[in-house]
């Protein structure tokens, strides 16, 4: 058993993903684990049995690494990763990243499959044939692959990297779109010995279908026979606009299926082939806040609807049961994210599982499902639930692991009498004798909870500093009905704040806390509250604000996202007063706290922008601060090396202003 410390952090496998073979008998992970130089995470597949009684062993080893593992309906498991081709006797081309995978059910070494050079980006496999469908990414107006190549050695040889655009958005992330756009192949008889011919599915060019329609964030399905994919399709509106729809691919030929107003995502065809399952968003505007429901549809003629609309809660990605009877699907509920079951023929929702936050549903014959399963004391492991909603511990890589802090539920009431929830991480030594000090940890989203392990956010590396951590769902979180994201939306700020406070607040009566030594940090829009607190506010000693945004007028112009934020906050320039109410610079001259400024350079989500302009503000009224900037990084620090940095920068930080210690500068920097 490993114990988490800032030292072991990095050390400890990640799962991030689960499959389950059509035989019900083997569950492929997806594991990250330090590479060999510790400057990165490599992802690798490991195998355990069902039943508990084998695992995990690693079946893949890989300087590169391998994901998105998809099994065959023999067993045989394929997956993608830029490994090279160990049968080639020539050089590769110099950009050749991607490449599909076998590994034949019987084991032995992996094959190759196909070989894309600008890369894949997922694979689904049929249930009743050895038929995969994989999306990669090609230039717009070649002849498949082959030409993708000749293109890409044209522009080489020609000193040319320019992307012109005719769409938006140009930017996803942490890197542009473009010059090579998504295309979708499909791939027959792939465990057979002969070699495979790959077969363009995306449907030809027409005035409505543009690059980047079927876009590389977007879920794809096959139905059981290999001959229908189901993919999200995002149509152009005019202005810069798009609505994500499905389109349903079969012979090159393509057919919508909308709904409404609502956009599909995630599509899943059931296993008989005759229905498909997807999410629907109603986006909402600055007046009606965002829901996500369950969406149900007939493959053939395309109708559907909603179901499971008594559900107060946004539905998360769906699997059908084995025998087409029902849809599994998550929802985060009261700082949980349950599994629940939707029954086709009467309609009925049941709950299946009490606590923890749950990834990756697989379910299996007999009202079995595997899952991952996550809460704030412990990281992802899987798990057996079964039909009565008994959970069973399977063996996962870094699975157990020893905590010395303790996570307690907190519960209390805004200042209006609004139920509100959130967690606490008390460190081992807090005690009425030693009140430990205390750090308000506001979560990004907005539309989020603090219901799940995160990696990336881990407050028991501040409690291993003697730190208690609080964890707030204030306005605007996920899992607490659709009234408390009402009761923030458009505005923002002020009512998030009044809810963060409240938590923090009742907390704060302990005696085993010392409401005097406090803090308040955040990321994305935890960083914007952070920003927020920080102009409203004189009550923290500190405060650390990660990928904040800053200027909304500015961030609405850069971000690589613009629509999304116009349905939740407006644009300026046609709600100029809502957005500008909400705007954190406006409060600038009122900021004295101390703050540390966090961001990455290839964050598109939250450009740069938005710290270099608070990072100005700061330096010229004179207020305590720090800028700790990462060049390579994007939206989050992902780099192990980085990832230390970012803790021990902050921790000196809020040692110093908290604490009182003396400003210690870490040791690489």
């Amino acid at each position: 058993m490993t114990r988490l410390s800032l030292d072991s952090f990095a050390t400890i496998p990640r799962v991030t993903g689960l499959v389950l073979s059509p035989d019900g008998r083997r569950l492929v992970l997806t594991v990250q684990t330090l590479s060999p130089d510790a400057t990165r995470f490599v992802s690798s597949l490991w195998e355990v049995a069902t039943d508990g009684c084998s695992g995990p062993h690693r079946l893949t080893l890989s300087e590169s690494g391998e994901s998105d593992p998809a099994f065959l309906p023999d067993g045989s498991l394929v997956f993608c990763s830029a490994r090279p081709d160990p049968l080639r006797d020539r050089a590769e081309p110099a950009e050749a990243e991607g490449r599909l995978w076998l590994l034949p059910a019987t084991g032995g070494e992996a094959r190759p499959l196909l070989s894309v050079p600008g890369g894949t980006r997922g694979v689904t496999a049929a249930r009743g044939t050895d038929t995969v469908a994989v999306r990669v990414l090609l230039f717009p107006g070649v002849d498949g692959i082959d030409g993708d190549a000749a293109k890409a050695k044209r522009r080489r040889e020609a000193g040319v990297s320019g992307i012109l655009y005719d769409t938006f958005p140009i930017r996803w992330w942490d890197h542009e779109l473009g010059p090579r756009w998504c295309r979708l192949l499909r791939l027959r008889g792939v465990s057979g010995p002969e070699p495979v011919q790959a077969e363009d599915l995306t449907p030809d060019a027409t005035d409505e279908l543009e690059p980047g329609a079927y876009a590389e964030e977007h879920a794809f399905s096959l139905s059981p026979d290999g001959e229908t994919v189901v993919a999200v399709w995002s149509r152009p509106l005019g202005k810069g606009h798009r609505r994500a729809e499905l389109a349903v691919i079969r012979d090159r030929s393509r057919r919508a299926i909308a709904a409404g107003d609502l956009e599909l995502a995630h599509p899943e065809v059931s296993p008989d082939g005759l229905r498909v399952a997807a999410l629907a968003c109603d986006e909402g505007n600055p007046d009606r806040a965002q829901t996500v429901g369950l969406w149900v549809g007939d493959l053939a003629s395309g109708e559907g609807q909603l179901v499971a609309r008594d559900l107060d809660l946004r539905t998360g990605e769906p699997s059908w049961a084995p025998d087409s009877s029902a849809v599994y699907f998550t929802a985060d509920e009261e700082m949980q994210r349950p599994i629940f079951r939707w029954d086709v023929t009467c309609g009925r929702v049941i709950r299946l599982t009490e606590s923890g936050a749950f990834h990756s549903i697989c379910p299996a014959p007999a009202g079995v499902v595997y899952a991952l399963r996550t809460s704030w004391s412990s990281p992802l492991e899987a798990v057996r639930v079964g039909p009565d909603g008994t959970v069973t511990p399977l063996p996962t890589p870094g699975i157990p692991m020893e905590l010395t802090s303790t996570v307690v539920p907190v519960h209390t009431a805004a200042d209006d009498g609004t139920p509100l929830s959130g967690w606490l991480v008390l460190p081992e030594a807090a005690s009425a004798e030693r009140p430990a000090p205390v750090v308000l940890w506001i979560h990004g989203g907005p539309l989020s909870s603090w219901n799940a392990w995160n990696w990336r956010w881990c407050p028991h590396l501040l409690a291993e500093r003697g730190y208690a951590v609080v964890l707030p769902d204030p306005a605007l979180s996920t899992g607490h009905g659709h009234a408390l994201i009402r009761r923030a939306w458009g505005t923002w700020g002020d009512r998030v704040m009044s809810d963060l406070y409240s938590v923090l607040d009742s907390v704060l009566r302990r005696p085993d806390l010392d409401a005097s030594r406090t803090a308040a940090m955040g990321g994305s829009f935890g960083g914007y509250m952070a920003n927020w607190i920080a102009g409203h506010s004189d009550r923290f000693a500190a405060i650390v604000t990660h990928a904040g945004l800053w200027s909304l007028e500015q961030f609405h112009g850069t971000t690589d996202s613009a629509n999304s934020w116009e349905h939740e906050i407006g644009s300026p320039q046609a709600d100029p007063d809502r957005h500008a109410a909400a705007s954190p610079d406006r409060w600038a001259a009122s900021i004295h706290t101390p703050m540390l400024v966090i961001h990455g350079l290839r964050d598109h989500r939250v450009p740069i922008s938005e710290a270099l302009r608070l990072w100005l503000t700061l330096r010229r009224q004179e207020v305590p601060s720090q800028f700790l900037y990462f060049p390579d990084e994007n939206h989050w620090v992902l780099r192990p090396g980085n990832t230390r940095l970012w803790y021990e920068t902050m921790l000196a930080f809020l040692d110093h202003h908290v604490l009182g210690q003396p400003l210690r500068r870490p040791d690489l920097l």
